[in-house]
């Protein structure tokens, strides 16, 4: 069975958004642990979350992927900036011991000018500080387009951060279809190739998650821009192949694509359709 999803609003709580999932189809999304452009947190609801965890028990949806703000930047130039972005981490992780077994998404960040392997030994310093043995969540780390100064624009990139993070077998890896077309890994003419690639470099094992994007620039062109599905630069016959492929086939897929809910209805009915046991 393909395990499809979409970015999903928490306004109304844990439990809606499971039923907005089965209403659309999937049986896995995605959301925001907070206000995705701030740092405010409502009030944890843990009756909410237990009737969501039986909900998604129920109907056997595959994990979950709870997705960290964008604000948030692990390896900034300012301890203030760094120091926001662990206390928030830590808060959303303890938070996601209510629905134990999920995946926590992050963006590494930018290291504005400090140079990557700075900002990666900052990240990975973030990390030390949030993780600890008994975590429920495993977090992810985001595959990302280049834009700037981004971390995490190569495969090679998040391996330097897994390395340096005692607690590394609590981490994974997110691979956003736009952001690694748009950051030079030719998934439409080589997608075992880029796989063969991860696999080398970070292991296959590590991919838990993908984000299902077409993209509307061109390939390598660093810019992060996501499409509908079918209608960007990847196209449907790539994602066709991406959703059916051996060794992508089980993991939760979740699009984030610039949709309504009836929207992401519509692409979950085409991406089942097209996917084959």
């Amino acid at each position: 069975m393909l395990h499809i999803g979409c970015h999903l609003s928490s306004a109304k709580g844990f439990e809606a958004m499971g039923k907005e999932a089965l209403k659309i189809g999937a049986d896995t999304f995605q959301f925001f642990t907070r206000n995705p452009r701030g740092g405010a947190a409502k009030a944890l609801d843990t009756e909410d979350a237990s009737r969501l965890q039986a909900l998604l028990e129920t109907n056997s949806f595959a994990p979950l992927v709870a997705h960290a703000p964008y604000t948030l930047n692990p390896c900034a130039a300012s301890e203030d900036l760094r120091q926001f972005a662990q206390q928030t981490m830590a808060d959303d992780l303890a938070r996601l011991e209510h629905l134990p077994g999920n995946y926590y998404n992050f963006h590494p960040g930018s290291h504005v000018k400090q140079g990557a392997e700075a900002g990666i030994a900052r990240i990975a310093e973030v990390l030390d500080r949030v993780l600890w043995p008994e975590c429920q969540t495993t977090v992810l780390l985001e595959t990302m387009a280049g834009k700037g100064t981004e971390v995490g624009r190569s495969f090679e990139e998040l391996r330097a951060i897994i390395d340096q993070v005692e607690l590394g077998d609590r981490l994974g890896v997110c691979l956003d279809t736009c952001h690694v077309y748009d950051a030079g890994y030719d998934i439409v003419n080589d997608l075992d190739g880029v796989l063969e690639q991860f696999d080398r470099v970070l292991g296959i094992g590590r991919l838990r998650a993908i984000h299902l994007n077409d993209s509307k620039n061109p390939f390598g062109s660093h810019k992060d821009r996501h499409e509908t599905i079918g209608n960007g630069t990847i196209g449907l016959e790539a994602m066709e192949r991406i959703i059916n492929h051996p060794q992508l086939k089980h993991l939760p897929f979740c699009l984030e694509t610039p949709n309504d809910l009836a929207g992401y209805g519509r692409e979950i009915t085409l991406l089942r359709q097209l996917w084959r046991p």
